[in-house]
């Protein structure tokens, strides 16, 4: 399955923490389109899509949330809740994003602008298309 967890640069010191996350360093796309997740009610899930094409790093700035991903064959769980690591997940992945802590923003960078017909929506599709 194509997803792996990224260290970003961590500088801290007396005055606080700040973390980088450079293009071909620990970015391996360039950056097309940024957005996050915030205030989504513990009981809502979020995701359940996968993309033909484009590949993004999410990273939980606040709180937490859990997001589960499979290739169709394996499943894994990953909670992002630690804004100096990201979850890098590639292209032909399902995700499911849930538990969603009162706090958490997720934020997104993405390889790609949006593109309605590059997602899968259907659970069923996507098997379909990765087997």
């Amino acid at each position: 399955m194509d997803i792996k967890l990224i260290d970003f640069q961590k500088h801290i010191d007396d005055r606080g923490s700040l973390i980088i996350a450079e293009y071909n360093k620990e970015i391996p796309f360039l950056v097309k389109r940024v957005y996050y997740i915030y205030g989504v009610s513990d009981d809502k899930k979020r995701g359940f899509h996968s993309h033909k094409n484009l590949k993004q790093i999410n990273i939980g700035i606040a709180g937490s949330c859990k997001v589960m991903l499979t290739d169709g064959k394996e499943k894994t769980e990953v909670t992002p809740d630690n804004p100096a690591k990201g979850l890098y997940i590639g292209h032909n992945v399902w995700r499911e994003i849930y538990d969603f802590s009162k706090d958490c923003v997720l934020l997104v960078l993405a390889s790609e602008v949006y593109d309605e017909t590059d997602y899968i929506r259907s659970y069923e599709e996507f098997l379909k298309s990765v087997f």
